[in-house]
C-alpha cells in the first residue's frame, strides 16, 4: 500500500492510583511519606517508642501505630561499620540514621503531606527539605546535548554509575542518549526540540521546559528547522523493539518502522522510593484518515528491566493495553473530539501544515521500582510502514514516587493542562 503526498510518493491505560497525594519541583519534592511502623515505629528523624498495638511518635514528630505483634522500638547505637537497617549503607558510609531504612545517602529528600510534622534530612546531606531548583530554564530550542534532554524532562540530579566512595552511591541519572528505537546511538538532530510550550496552549507540566521528540521535525511553525508539512524525512528504516510495533486487536499493523528517535536514561533509584511517573502528549497527522491502517505511528517508554505489568517492556498504554498512537483510547483532542482542537492550536496539527490531525490529552505513566536499582528508560517514537504522516509526542514532568504506597503500571488522563 502507498500513500500519495503532493511533493513524493512514499512506499515503504482506568485511574491508577498514586497513593497519598504528591508534588514536585525540580523532581526533588515529594509528600506523603513517613516511617514505618510495625518495627516500633521510626519516622523521618528516629526511631520510635511503641510496643506492641500502643501508639509511638516517631523521631520526626509523627504519629505511627505499629503493628500488633510485640515490639521494643529502635534504638540506634548500631556500630558504625555495621549497617543495622539493612538499607545497603553503614555509618561508616554515611548513613545518619542507621535505624531508618529509608534515610541514608541514597534516598531523596520527603516534605510530609503534614505541615505540623518536623522536617528531616532523609538524604544524609546535613539540610533539612532541601529542594533543588528547576533545571531546564535556560536550554535552547536546538540544544542537542542528551543530558539536557533529561532536564528538559525535568530528570535534575545526575550521578555517577560506579563512585569510588559508598557515601557517594546517590540517585539520578548517569547516561544519557540521544539512540534510536532499538537503542543504537544517533545524532538526532531536528527531530527533538526543547521546547518551552506546544502552541499557546500546551504548557510545561514541570520546570520551564519539555522535550519534543518527533519522526518529523520537533518543531513549531516559525521555529528554525520546522517541517512545514505533514511530512518530513529523517534516518529513513529503522529497527524496531522486540514486540513492536504492537498491533492493536482488529487493526492490521504495519511491521516496518522509519524515523525513529529515542532520548535514553539510565538511572539509580533513590532507596526510599517505590515508583515514579512522568507526563506525556502524543500529537499525529495519521488522524483521521489513517486510523486503525498499516501507518499507526507509536510513541512507547520502554522499560529495562520490564516492571510487572509492562508490554514488552513498555509502560505507556490504555486500559485495553493498546499502545500510544491514533488507536489509543485517551486520542481526544481533535475536530468533534470532546476535547476540541484547542491543543492543536499554533502547532502545525491545527491544518495550517495541509492536513487535519489529532492528539491525546496529557496523559500520566507511572511503574514501580526498587530502592536502589538502576533502571533504563527509552522514550522512543517512530513512523510506521512509512515515513510520512508524521507524529511528535511531548515528554515532562519525571517525578520519583517516595511515600511508602504500592504503584503499579499504568496510564491514565491527567486533566485540562496547567
Amino acid at each position: 500500500m502507498s500513500r500519495i503526498i503532493h511533493r513524493n510518493v512514499v512506499l515503504i491505560a482506568g485511574v491508577v492510583a498514586l497513593g497519598a497525594a504528591c508534588s514536585a519541583g525540580g523532581n526533588n519534592l515529594f509528600t506523603g511519606s513517613s516511617g514505618g511502623g510495625s518495627q516500633g515505629g521510626s519516622g523521618h528523624g528516629g526511631g520510635g517508642t511503641g510496643a506492641g498495638t500502643a501508639t509511638g511518635t516517631g523521631g520526626d514528630g509523627i504519629t505511627i501505630t505499629p503493628g500488633t505483634g510485640g515490639s521494643t522500638g529502635n534504638v540506634c547505637n548500631h556500630p558504625p561499620d555495621q549497617d543495622g537497617d539493612g538499607d545497603g549503607f553503614t555509618g561508616n558510609d554515611g548513613d545518619c540514621n542507621d535505624c531508618d531504612p529509608n534515610v541514608n545517602p541514597g534516598a531523596i529528600e520527603v516534605v510530609d503531606a503534614d505541615p505540623t510534622a518536623t522536617p528531616a534530612d532523609e538524604d544524609c546531606d546535613g539540610q533539612v527539605d532541601n529542594v533543588a531548583p528547576t533545571c531546564d530554564d535556560a536550554i535552547a530550542l536546538t540544544d542537542g546535548d542528551p543530558k539536557n534532554g533529561a532536564r528538559a524532562v525535568d530528570l535534575c540530579k545526575f550521578t555517577v554509575q560506579n563512585p569510588g566512595n559508598k557515601n557517594q552511591k546517590t540517585w539520578g541519572v548517569f547516561d544519557s542518549q540521544w539512540v534510536r528505537a532499538d537503542g543504537a546511538a544517533y545524532a538526532a538532530g531536528e527531530q527533538v526540540g526543547i521546547q518551552d510550550g506546544w502552541g499557546p496552549n500546551v504548557h510545561p507540566q514541570g520546570g520551564k521546559k519539555l522535550l519534543a521528540l518527533s519522526s518529523g521535525h520537533g518543531r513549531l511553525p516559525g521555529q528554525p528547522g520546522a517541517c512545514n508539512d505533514n511530512s518530513c524525512y529523517n534516518e529513513g528504516t529503522g529497527t524496531a523493539p522486540t514486540g513492536f510495533p504492537q498491533g492493536v486487536v482488529g487493526c492490521d499493523g504495519g511491521t516496518a518502522i522509519n524515523d525513529d528517535v529515542a532520548l535514553q536514561v539510565k538511572i539509580r533509584t533513590p532507596t526510599n522510593a517505590t515508583g515514579y511517573s512522568f507526563d506525556f502528549k502524543f500529537y499525529s497527522f495519521e488522524y483521521p484518515e489513517w486510523v486503525c491502517t498499516e501507518f499507526n505511528d507509536q510513541f512507547i517508554a520502554l522499560v529495562s528491566p520490564p516492571p510487572t505489568g509492562s508490554v514488552n517492556g513498555n509502560i505507556s498504554f490504555d486500559t485495553q493495553h493498546n499502545p500510544v498512537s491514533v488507536n489509543v483510547a485517551f486520542f481526544d483532542v481533535c475536530t468533534g473530539c470532546p476535547l476540541g482542537t484547542g491543543e492543536l492550536a499554533g502547532t502545525g496539527f491545527d491544518g495550517s501544515w495541509g492536513d487535519d490531525a489529532g492528539a491525546t490529552s496529557w496523559l500520566k505513566s507511572q511503574a514501580p521500582v526498587k530502592g536502589g536499582d538502576e533502571i533504563t528508560i527509552r522514550w522512543a517514537i517512530w513512523d510506521t510502514g512509512d515515513q510520512a504522516w508524521d507524529s511528535t509526542a511531548l515528554v515532562d514532568n519525571f517525578q520519583w514516587i517516595a511515600n511508602g504506597g504500592t504503584v503499579t503500571v499504568g496510564t491514565d488522563p491527567i486533566g485540562q493542562p496547567k
